[in-house]
């Protein structure tokens, strides 16, 4: 999508020496990239004077929309991607499901991106899809804010578990993760060790300020074990830093990591959860085939997705401003609880199993 030189001028007089895109039509007509959308692609939900303004600055400045633009206001289906950072992992797949379910519906059609946890990589491909699909839903982007808000006012978007100033979210809470904590102390716990995710997860840092404000509260000693890859293979380290840090329960930022943990443990013979339990988040798909069965926090995932998708379908529709005024924390339908899911790699601890043996 290199540059090209466009029929017409921007305000001014100033030749653009760039494709134009929907944010500069919507900034020329005084609308929102949302409703410039609707005027261009769907011109029977707005107003009669807006869909006039909107395209007298469509032409003005030469603005082409993209074949998907094109699809829909023939009334073909319209196109979303869904961008993910590890398609690999059970619980993006799950979103896919959720959102895919909930678009086909709606008879819109998605693509899915896989940008492998790299930031670089993500923006890369939000520069390849701009243009070419009609809106985008972000999961768990490692992007930062001000890059964030930027793509937004380029293409209707909606991220999912971020919380940033003019971006439509949903995400899940943190409920699931307090329960972990307490049910630790309520086995007899007193020093839990939490292995992080990845340094630009926004889930990440509300987990670990989840655990350390509960420990704090229950009188429980934390261990920060550092970040890790949210892999099974990062899973053998966390083991291996928790065991070194004398805790007795081992929290993992994903199922993934605590199934690598439970791996290591496995193969150096140390029992879970006689010698340490281990709890994961996501309750993925396998959760409750390992050995011991994995305790982990449940997150809805394919409600998750489906409820992104609606908020998408509500951008494009102008339900949800491009202000972002609807995705605001103290929102409640952006929202979606998670719960705790007792299994069998949870226990007590072993200073407590022997006292009650005596």
């Amino acid at each position: 999508m290199g540059r090209v030189a466009v029929h017409g001028r921007a305000d001014g007089g100033r030749r653009m020496t760039r494709r134009a895109t929907l944010a500069d039509v919507a900034e020329r007509a005084g609308v929102s990239v949302s409703t410039a959308s609707r005027a261009l692609h769907r011109p029977g939900r707005v107003s009669a004077g807006t869909t006039t303004r909107v395209q007298q600055a469509a032409d003005d400045l030469g603005y082409v929309p993209s074949a998907a633009a094109r699809q829909v206001r023939s009334g073909q289906p319209g196109t979303v991607a869904l961008v993910v950072p590890d398609l690999t992992n059970p619980f993006f797949m799950a979103l896919v499901r959720g959102s895919t379910r909930h678009l086909r519906e709606h008879d819109m059609v998605q693509v899915v991106a896989d940008v492998e946890e790299e930031p670089r990589s993500e923006e890369q491909v939000l520069g390849a899809l701009a243009g070419r699909v009609d809106c985008i839903v972000l999961a768990a982007s490692r992007l930062d804010r001000a890059t964030l808000a930027a793509w937004t006012r380029r293409v209707p978007l909606v991220a999912i578990n971020r919380d940033v100033a003019d971006v439509p979210t949903v995400r899940t809470g943190t409920q699931g993760v307090v329960a972990a904590v307490e049910h630790l102390h309520e086995l007899g716990h007193r020093h839990v060790a939490y292995a992080r995710g990845p340094a630009t997860s926004w889930s990440e840092e509300r987990r670990r300020r989840a655990v350390v404000e509960t420990c704090a509260r229950l009188g429980t000693r934390f261990s920060d074990l550092g970040h890790h890859a949210p892999r099974r293979d990062a899973g053998p380290a966390a083991a291996d830093a928790a065991r070194r840090s004398g805790a007795s329960a081992l929290l993992a930022y994903n199922d993934l990591i605590a199934f690598g943990a439970l791996d290591r443990l496995a193969e150096s013979g140390v029992p879970v959860p006689g010698e340490l339990s281990v709890v994961g988040h996501d309750d993925v798909f396998g959760a409750d085939l390992t050995t011991p069965a994995l305790t982990t926090v449940a997150v809805p995932a394919e409600e998750l997705g489906a409820r992104a998708a609606a908020r998408l379908l509500a951008v494009l529709d102008g339900v949800v401003g491009a202000a972002g005024a609807d995705a605001t924390p103290s929102d409640p339908g952006a929202e979606l609880p998670t719960r705790l899911v007792v299994r069998d790699s949870s226990g007590a601890p072993p200073e407590v199993v022997a006292r009650v043996a005596r």
